[in-house]
């Protein structure tokens, strides 16, 4: 069962980080920092930064 209202059967996208290359992957998340698995770009906080240089989220582009 596809799930449209939040976009879940839309394919996840990688985002690299400008400054050290650490890629942000929807479908993989960010565990180690309390973000699930599927959490999409636009649902993880104002305030998550790269977790290997500290970038914000605008130091980030599409993959």
């Amino acid at each position: 069962m596809n799930d449209t209202a939040s976009g879940s059967d839309a394919a996840f996208k990688d985002y690299a980080c400008l400054y050290c290359g650490y890629i942000y992957e929807e479908e993989a998340g960010d565990p180690d920092n309390g973000i699930a698995p599927g959490t999409r770009w636009e649902d993880l906080p104002e305030d998550w930064c790269c977790p290997h240089c500290s970038a914000e989220k605008d130091g980030f582009e599409l993959a």
